[in-house]
């Protein structure tokens, strides 16, 4: 089922750390422009948006003379709550999702429930290498569980087997982008809930 309310956001956030402008088209075709100085973290958003069919325009100016941390949690927030303004009611939407796309040697598992409740499983980090772009690897932790704060969902990351970093977390990318091209399709006339409503 489709309608033809374009579903799409516009997020600033600005703070002592952070400034960031993110607009975002669900119902798009994969294009986008991101500039965060960060440059793994554009690489992974571009991943994510292409194999989600959304488009996503993102500019960042972040404290990374500090380090990479406030810059790549404040992205994963803005990012999560502009989904969740983009859904609107989320009456019709398929909700859960899941992604699964193999780099080479690595495959990672991603499994999303856009319920309105936050929560972050994370398993199989220690396939991971300490540092990850100069980064100390649990920055992308620290990322996911900020989408799905700010989008209010179900995010399960599971790293199955790999030897190279970039590789297990461009299979993590693609696969959320996956998982959440799957959860948004709006198939059904109304809210995927036996309660009626989601949080």
């Amino acid at each position: 089922m489709s309608t033809s309310v374009p579903r799409s956001a516009r997020r600033k956030r600005a703070s002592a750390e952070t400034d960031i402008l993110l607009e975002l088209a669900l119902d798009g075709q994969g294009k986008t422009q991101i500039t965060t100085g960060f440059g793994l973290l554009d690489h992974m958003l571009t991943l994510t948006a292409f194999w989600a069919d959304m488009d996503l325009q993102l500019t960042c100016s972040g404290d990374l003379h500090v380090d990479a941390h406030h810059t790549v949690e404040d992205v994963g927030l803005t990012f999560g709550a502009a989904l969740l303004e983009a859904l609107g009611d989320r009456r019709g939407i398929a909700r859960v999702g899941y992604g699964r796309v193999p780099m080479d040697e690595a495959l990672a598992e991603v499994t999303v429930d856009l319920s309105g409740r936050p929560w972050l499983e994370w398993h199989g980090d220690v396939l991971l290498p300490p540092l990850l772009g100069g980064e100390e690897k649990d920055l992308w932790r620290e990322f996911y569980k900020a989408v799905a704060s700010g989008a209010r969902c179900n995010v399960h990351v599971e790293f199955r087997y790999g030897k190279n970093g970039h590789h297990l977390l461009e299979s993590a990318a693609k696969g959320f982008g996956q998982a959440l091209a799957q959860a948004i399709q709006q198939n059904r006339t109304g809210i995927r809930s036996t309660k009626g409503g989601l949080d």
